[in-house]
């Protein structure tokens, strides 16, 4: 996608990340980072109603009276998008799903930067094909947006076990991650909860109507572009057309309910969608616990 085209899209960028900056990032991530968006500050001695849990009983047997940590909030969060770039992502019905994940992409940096937080990304195929350290700033921000615009990637499939384990090695202090992909990918449940554990983890899930239903046409080749394999199918055949239509429906009800066990929040977004309003109303109901 053209810069240009991508800001034609959101024409209304700037207000439309502020009221992300308001909605998502200063209230909605905050409010979900209770008792994890927080560090240590100092240890005092304890006061009857402190919190029992928060006694440090190393401390307190070694001045021999209670003593409980205190902690305080955190204000600077840590944004990072784990991006897929592979060939699935290149082709769609109305616009193509990187298309769509370049403006998901760049509305969450915008807010970040807005917001005074550092924003960073992972960008994958079947490799990683750039890192972008996590910073803070305008300049910092356009260079992200830039490459979620214009990265051309070497690989073609998608390994996004391999994504996760990087960024665990990787990012060392807690954040919030959002995963940007059409999860046709290899499963990676073990290196998800890993990652659930220490950070807090968004997967933003990219679709286009073409996923769940095939048009009825006449005999047809159906290449996987990652893989190159070929299907041979009859786009007129009622039969062709419920197979197809139920693969699709079994992967994308594995990934909810893989997400859903492993507490990992799952944004649903089509190529049809306004990415803005998705992105809102998504944190909209994250913050209501709905």
């Amino acid at each position: 996608m053209e810069p240009r085209r991508f800001f034609r899209s959101v024409k209304n960028l700037h207000l439309v990340s502020s009221k992300l900056v308001e909605g998502i990032l200063s209230g909605n991530y905050r409010s979900v980072f209770h008792g994890t968006g927080i560090e240590f500050d100092e240890v005092r001695e304890y006061v009857e109603g402190d919190d029992a849990r928060l006694i440090d009983w190393n401390v307190s047997s070694r001045l021999g009276s209670l003593h409980t940590k205190v902690f305080r909030e955190e204000r600077e969060l840590i944004l990072f998008l784990v991006v897929d770039v592979s060939a699935s992502l290149r082709w769609g019905s109305s616009a193509s799903k990187r298309e769509l994940a370049s403006l998901v992409g760049g509305l969450l940096c915008v807010a970040a930067v807005q917001n005074n937080d550092r924003v960073g990304a992972l960008f994958f195929t079947d490799r990683i094909e750039r890192w972008v350290p996590p910073r803070k700033g305008k300049k910092h921000a356009a260079r992200l947006v830039h490459d979620l615009l214009t990265l051309r990637p070497r690989g073609r499939g998608s390994d996004l076990p391999k994504a996760i384990r990087a960024v665990l090695e990787s990012m060392k202090r807690r954040g919030i991650c959002v995963v940007i992909s059409d999860f046709k990918t290899p499963v990676v449940w073990k290196e998800l909860l890993l990652l659930a554990r220490k950070h807090d983890v968004i997967a933003a899930m990219l679709s286009d109507p073409l996923d769940a239903e095939f048009p009825s046409s006449g005999l047809v080749e159906i290449e996987d572009v990652e893989s190159g394999a070929v299907v041979v199918g009859m786009g007129s055949s009622k039969g062709f057309r419920d197979a197809y239509r139920s693969y699709g429906t079994a992967n994308r009800l594995m990934w909810e309910e893989g997400f859903a066990r492993r507490g990992i929040d799952l944004l649903r977004i089509d190529t049809g969608d306004d990415p803005a309003l998705a992105l809102i109303e998504f944190f909209d109901k994250r913050r209501s616990g709905r």
